[in-house]
């Protein structure tokens, strides 16, 4: 009986040593990831976890596109779990990561693609495996698989900046970000991830909330997805619903409801924007309105607009721009739910400039659908 028990503490004993030292060998696996611009400031190895404290990955700011944040990642402290079974064997499997206090920055290119952590997720570019036309580094296929279970994330950040709509970015803060994601396996990324987040929508005059829930395939870009977004600042979004001739939104907030369906690079994305307390700057126009008639269209509906749309197209048809289909889409429906033909409203301001612009305003039907 003794030396029974004596032989299972040797056991026990040489499994935590084993143990730690597979932590210590993840330790070195986790400083490599972060690349040359990541900082640690310190690591703590404990019985059952990894926790890193004061995380950081600057961005890169030379080259020809440099990065619109000081940092790709921020993070006040990151416990990563990983899976006993697994820690000796050839496969890296985590259970958990959970990131405390984190910071996050997105860009979304002018042709409309995201990048997220190059540094980590993209080979730098002088590497063999070259890149794309727009010199924007691809994302690494070799490596051994690191499959994380579930990443969560809790009282963090996201800075997304869209560079699709403005040449200087455009910049959506999102705060308080309570996230669950995963399963992720790097660096193919090529099975389906959960994503349920949900955060406060910064804006310039008040906030509003936003969540994101659904399933999408990173590498396919196939995805199923529900975006809710209730009483976000309508200044924040107002690239995405004005023309690049119109002026500005004063103050008003935004409902939206769209979900989004990607099979084989085609998205249908059905939805619900609704618009309250519509204030235009004198002047404007909205989505190709003048303001008098926006105001007197809102007094008729009790300073309220809802209306529904649907979003299709193949998203590698260079022809297709999620921009403009939302702004067209949303026009139209806008004008449809008014009785308003925009086509009309065209024809009306310009009877004095005679045919001309009557054509203007038949091509304009034509595009809504009227």
């Amino acid at each position: 009986m003794r030396r029974a028990l004596i032989a299972a503490a040797v056991l026990a004993a040489c499994g935590v040593l084993a143990f730690q030292l597979a932590l210590h060998t993840l330790r070195g696996q986790i400083a490599d990831a972060l690349g040359p611009r990541g900082e640690v400031a310190r690591i703590d190895v404990g019985l059952h976890a990894l926790v890193l404290h004061d995380v950081r990955i600057r961005a890169r700011q030379d080259g020809g596109s440099p990065w619109p944040a000081g940092d790709e990642l921020r993070a006040r402290r990151i416990e990563i779990v990983p899976q006993l079974r697994d820690l000796l064997s050839a496969r890296v499997r985590v259970e958990r990561i959970m990131i405390e206090g984190g910071y996050l920055s997105v860009m979304r290119t002018r042709d409309g693609r995201l990048r997220l952590l190059p540094a980590m997720l993209e080979r730098e570019q002088q590497t063999t495996s070259g890149t794309d036309r727009q010199g924007t580094a691809q994302p690494s296929g070799g490596g051994l698989p690191v499959r994380v279970e579930r990443i969560e994330l809790r009282s963090s950040a996201l800075d997304v900046f869209d560079a699709s709509v403005r040449r200087k970015p455009h910049l959506l803060a999102l705060e308080g970000v309570q996230a669950d994601i995963g399963p992720v396996v790097l660096p193919q990324l090529d099975d389906p991830v959960t994503i349920a987040i949900d955060a406060v929508l910064k804006g310039p005059q008040h906030n509003g909330r936003v969540a994101l829930n659904g399933e999408v395939v990173p590498a396919t870009r196939d995805a199923s997805l529900v975006l809710s977004i209730v009483g976000a600042d309508l200044v924040a979004f107002q690239p995405y619903l004005i023309r690049a001739a119109d002026t500005r939104v004063k103050r008003g907030t935004m409902d939206l409801e769209i979900r989004p369906v990607v099979r084989a690079g085609r998205l249908r994305a059905p939805g619900t924007l609704t618009l309250r307390g519509l204030e235009l700057d004198s002047g404007s126009t909205f989505m190709g309105m003048s303001r008098a008639a926006v105001v007197g269209l809102l007094k008729d509906r009790a300073d309220r607009i809802s209306v529904n749309f649907t979003l299709e197209g193949q998203l590698d048809d260079p022809a297709f721009s999620l921009n403009e289909s939302f702004a067209t889409r949303v026009a139209g429906s806008v004008a449809d739910t008014l009785g308003v033909s925009l086509g009309g409203l065209v024809r009306g301001v310009g009877k004095a400039g005679g045919s001309v612009l009557e054509g203007v305003g038949d091509a304009v039907d034509r595009l809504l659908g009227d």
